[in-house]
């Protein structure tokens, strides 16, 4: 029996998914702080350290929230990802893209490569709808529950390596062998992965994935389709939408035509050197 088509759906979450920064709603407000004063000083400690700015911000989160005296550790962050706001549809998209894949013969699996830090996603409502969470990460001291250094750091180049790994299936992020190895049949076609972004820094993601043969889609909220005009003038990404996941959305008819285009694919595969003769 044929295994079903699986296609793998590549998000990145901060203005894409989310309304904006996912530090922005709980743990920044915690520290007492506005959003332009916690990144205006991870700014600046970049700019005066030369720290890459991820590391950057994952440093001043610990730094500042020890100087607030709060002991921030997995569990809390975890509760900095509940008060975190979505685009309009997006908390029901996941079950409704997976029931249309299912009547299409078609498995659809759902996956997060975040620079944001990871153990707030966890804490999100839909934190349950990935199959993998590739976020920033720390390693916490197992006495004082508190981070003591970055376990895993994503920036938006380093980004580009997860397409290959969900490709082969090699998930875990620390696998270095799978990802390297050369692959009889990779587990997901390049040409069955689409990855969905909101601006500049998913450029080399949607590159990757739209010079492969899969697709990706730019999103932006509405009245600032100018965001991603430029992605699509340039031949960037395939399609652009508004960040509208709602039923009946743009976003939801592009990724349904996606569907059947691989359902349809699929079946044609089936009937490949079958030679059938009919009267």
């Amino acid at each position: 029996m044929r295994k079903k088509p699986i296609v793998a759906i590549l998000y990145d979450f901060d203005s894409t998914l989310s309304r904006t920064d996912m530090q922005n709603f709980g743990f920044i407000p915690s520290l007492g702080m506005t959003p332009a004063e916690f990144w205006g000083a991870t700014g600046k400690f970049s700019e005066e350290t030369g720290c890459e700015r991820t590391l950057a911000y994952l440093y001043m989160m610990q730094k500042l929230a020890a100087e607030k005296g709060i002991k921030m550790t997995k569990e809390w962050l975890k509760e900095q990802g509940k008060g975190i706001e979505f685009y309009n549809g997006v908390e029901t998209w996941f079950d409704r893209i997976n029931a249309y894949g299912k009547e299409h013969g078609v498995n659809v699996e759902h996956y997060l490569i975040s620079s944001g830090n990871k153990e707030i996603v966890e804490g999100c409502k839909i934190a349950k709808q990935f199959k993998v969470i590739y976020g920033c990460e720390y390693i916490f001291d197992p006495v004082t529950g508190v981070p003591v250094w970055p376990k895993l750091a994503i920036n938006y180049t380093q980004k580009t390596q997860y397409f290959f790994r969900i490709s082969k299936g090699a998930v875990d992020a620390t696998d270095d062998k799978g990802v390297n190895e050369k692959a009889k049949e990779k587990r997901i076609p390049y040409s069955n992965i689409i990855y969905i972004g909101d601006g500049m820094t998913d450029i080399p993601s949607m590159i990757i994935v739209k010079d492969n043969g899969g697709k990706s889609i730019a999103v932006y909220p509405k009245g600032k389709e100018d965001r991603v005009k430029d992605l699509y003038d340039d031949g960037r990404v395939n399609y652009v939408c508004p960040a509208n996941y709602k039923e009946g959305s743009e976003i939801e008819k592009v990724m349904k035509l996606i569907i059947q285009g691989v359902a349809i694919n699929e079946s044609l595969k089936t009937r490949e050197n079958q030679n059938v003769m009919q009267d």
